[in-house]
C-alpha cells in the first residue's frame, strides 16, 4: 500500500552538469561524459533506495532536457539551425530544433541507462520519455505540416523504444505530457490516441505524467493566472479514465487542484504529487501523510502511489534528497495511520 515513486528527473551532480538549470551544459565531453552519466545514474539509484523510494528511476541523468534527450537520437531533425518558438501556448520562448525530413530512430535511446539501472537494483524500475503531444509542442516543423501527423510519427518512435525498454527489464514506462494541461481539446481529439500508439503492445505498466510544470519562473507566473481553482484536470481525466494507460501522475500538494477531481480517474492508479518541486521547503512526513489522507476519500488505497509533483531536475541536490526521504517517511506514516484498508476509521486496530 502507498508504494512511492518519483515523476522522473533528479538534479545532476555538479561534476556532471551545471546546477540549478533546466537546460544545463555538460561539464565534460566524449568518453568522460559517458562515464560521468553512468556514475550519476548509479548515485541517484542508490540515493532513492537509501531514501526508501519503492519504484526507482534513472533520474534522467543522461539527458540534458526531458524532451531533447529523446530528440537527439532521431534522424530528420536539424539541431544546427534552431529557431525561437513559443511553447506551452506561448508560456515561454525556447530555441528549438526543426523537423526537416522523415523521422526515424538513429539508434536505441535509453538502452545504456536502463540496462545499467536494471543491473543495479532489485526494485521496480521506471523509465520516462516525453509524450507525443509535448514533443510536438517543443519542436518546429518544416516537413509534416500537420501536428497530428507529426505526433503520430513521434508516437511510432516512442513505441519502438518503449518495446525495447520493456525487453531490457523496465517495469514502468511513463510518457510525460505537461502539454495535456494546456491543449485540453486536442487531448480528447488526438492526444490520447497518440499515447495509445506510443504504448501499443506493451505488457509492462504504462503511465502518463501531467503536471503544471517545473518550478521555474515562467511556470510560476502562469500558475498565478489560473485563479483560485485549477480545473484543467477536470476536462481530461474522464477521457484518460477510459484510456488504456494504466497510471496517471499528477500535481497535488501546494497546488490549487481540487482534490475531489481525483474521483474522475476511477479504475486508474494515481501517482499523487505529495512533494512540491517548486519550493525548497522540505515537506514533513505529517504533511505528506495528510495529502494522502485527503486523496483516500476519492482513490482506493491500492491505486494510490505517493509521488513528486513533477521532475526535480533544477533543484538543489541536497534538498532533493531530503524531499525523497520525506516522501518515503510520509508514505510509511500513512500506512500506519490508515491501516490495511486504507480508510480512516477513528479507532485503533484490534479494539
Amino acid at each position: 500500500m502507498f508504494k512511492t515513486t518519483i515523476a522522473g528527473s533528479l538534479p545532476k551532480p555538479a561534476w556532471l552538469a551545471e546546477t540549478g538549470k533546466l537546460w544545463p551544459a555538460w561539464r565534460v565531453q566524449g568518453a568522460e561524459l559517458e562515464h560521468a552519466k553512468r556514475d550519476a545514474t548509479l548515485l541517484w539509484l542508490k540515493e532513492q533506495e537509501d531514501a526508501g523510494v519503492d519504484i526507482v528511476s534513472d533520474g534522467e541523468q543522461s539527458r540534458q532536457h526531458f524532451v531533447h534527450g529523446f530528440l537527439e537520437f532521431v534522424e530528420g531533425i536539424d539541431f544546427e539551425h534552431k529557431v525561437k518558438m513559443g511553447i506551452r501556448n506561448n508560456r515561454y520562448d525556447a530555441m528549438v530544433p526543426v523537423v526537416v525530413g522523415p523521422l526515424r530512430l538513429r539508434s536505441r535511446v535509453h538502452e545504456v541507462e536502463a540496462k545499467l539501472a536494471r543491473a543495479h537494483t532489485k526494485k521496480k524500475l521506471k523509465i520516462t520519455m516525453p509524450g507525443p503531444m509535448t514533443i510536438v509542442d517543443t519542436i518546429a516543423d518544416r516537413h509534416y505540416g500537420d501536428k497530428v501527423k507529426l505526433a503520430m510519427a513521434f508516437a511510432d518512435l516512442l513505441n519502438q523504444e518503449a518495446r525495447a525498454l520493456e525487453k531490457d527489464g523496465v517495469d514502468v514506462i511513463q510518457f510525460d505530457e505537461p502539454a495535456f494541461n494546456v491543449y485540453m481539446d486536442d487531448v480528447k481529439r488526438w492526444g490520447i490516441d497518440a499515447l495509445h500508439r506510443a504504448s501499443a503492445g506493451l505488457k509492462c505498466t504504462t503511465c502518463v505524467h501531467i503536471c503544471y510544470g517545473y518550478g521555474i519562473k515562467a511556470n510560476l507566473d502562469w500558475k498565478k493566472t489560473l485563479g483560485e481553482s485549477w480545473r484543467q484536470y477536470e476536462e481530461i481525466f474522464p477521457a484518460l479514465a477510459k484510456s488504456r494507460i494504466n497510471q496517471v501522475s499528477l500535481e497535488c500538494i501546494h497546488s490549487k487542484v481540487p482534490v475531489e477531481l481525483l474521483r474522475l480517474l476511477k479504475g486508474k492508479d494515481v501517482l499523487l504529487g505529495v512533494i512540491d518541486v517548486a519550493s525548497e521547503n522540505v515537506e514533513t512526513p505529517q504533511e505528506v501523510c495528510e495529502v494522502i489522507g485527503k486523496a483516500l476519500k476519492y482513490v482506493p488505497a491500492k491505486h494510490l502511489f505517493p509521488c513528486t509533483n513533477c521532475g526535480m531536475a533544477p533543484m538543489d541536490r541536497e534538498i532533493a534528497r531530503w524531499k525523497l526521504e520525506a516522501l518515503a517517511a510520509g508514505a510509511a506514516l500513512a500506512r500506519k495511520r490508515y491501516g490495511s484498508t486504507g480508510k480512516r476509521t477513528g479507532k485503533k486496530r484490534g479494539r
